[in-house]
């Protein structure tokens, strides 16, 4: 039983998968980047501003997390399972996220960011 209350977990959770999803950003950037197309700016400067939108989540989700004495760390990694170590005023939990559902939550922050928040 997780003594966090489900606003603060969503808040360490983004502070989690945000990351990730910037680290895939960066590496998109430069596949677009070296990439043959003609009009290749246009894809640039949509993930550049996604970057920036995605750093400034992160930066509030840091921001909430220091005021409400919170922390989030990765422990360790196998092939099927990450472990993360959510610190919450005091109180530490590990948590097991399953890599697939890690890697379909980022999918979907990505999906939400690329053409669901400019609208």
């Amino acid at each position: 039983m997780t003594r966090i209350p489900e606003k603060d977990r969503d808040i360490l959770e983004q502070a989690m998968y945000l990351p990730m999803l910037l680290t895939i950003l960066e590496r998109d950037r430069i596949i677009f980047d070296n990439a043959g197309f003609k009009l290749k700016e246009p894809y640039l400067q949509l993930i550049e501003e996604t970057i920036k939108v995605v750093q400034s989540d992160l930066k509030e989700a840091k921001f909430a997390m220091r005021k409400g004495q919170m922390k989030v760390e990765q422990v360790a990694r196998d092939e099927a399972f990450t472990m993360f170590l959510f610190i919450y005023k005091g109180f530490e939990e590990q948590h097991n996220y399953f890599n697939p559902r890690i890697r379909n939550k980022v999918q979907e922050l990505l999906e939400f960011y690329l053409f669901k928040k400019f609208r």
